[in-house]
């Protein structure tokens, strides 16, 4: 399946683990398609970190959310491709998008990254999930924050913001 197919400018959000949720959206800042995969092990996140980033157009934008050994994997994998890189914390995107009484406990935020995620797939009119799993709800999260602040979306789309 390969990104590439227009040339415009992408943005992959990483929710990274060896179990990964992935969102990509485009440059009209809605979300074209997100998914979960479970890596294993660090050489096979290797070969999909390579495999999914050679596929994103040149100046793409990766955002990764997350730390260690295996941030640092998509981080050197974007940078050597010469992707724009931004790091966000799962607190950072969070305080932008939920209101703080759906952030007390990581259960619930959990929950209601779920809930706005929907909102996020149904509002890009993205294919809808027969299960969406935490850490692909939590990357449409963090990529929906990153074309924000990145300016591509003048405002967070109703249905979402705050919620």
């Amino acid at each position: 399946m390969s990104h590439k197919d227009n040339g415009e400018k992408q943005l992959l959000a990483v929710d990274a683990g060896l179990r990964i949720g992935l969102a990509l959206f485009g440059a009209d800042g809605r979300l074209k398609w997100y998914r979960s995969s479970n890596f294993g092990g660090l050489s096979r996140l290797k070969q999909g970190a390579y495999s999914i980033l050679k596929e994103l157009p040149e100046g793409s934008v990766v955002v990764i959310e997350g730390g260690g050994q295996v941030a640092d994997i998509w981080e050197r994998e974007a940078l050597r491709r010469g992707h724009e890189l931004m790091r966000v914390s799962a607190e950072t995107w969070r305080g932008v998008l939920m209101l703080p009484r759906h952030q007390r406990t990581g259960p619930e935020a959990k929950r209601r990254a779920d809930t706005l995620a929907r909102r996020v797939i149904k509002w890009s009119k993205a294919a809808r999930p027969t299960s969406l799993r935490h850490d692909a709800a939590e990357a449409i999260l963090a990529g929906l924050w990153a074309v924000h602040e990145k300016g591509w979306i003048d405002r967070l789309p109703e249905e979402i913001r705050r919620g």
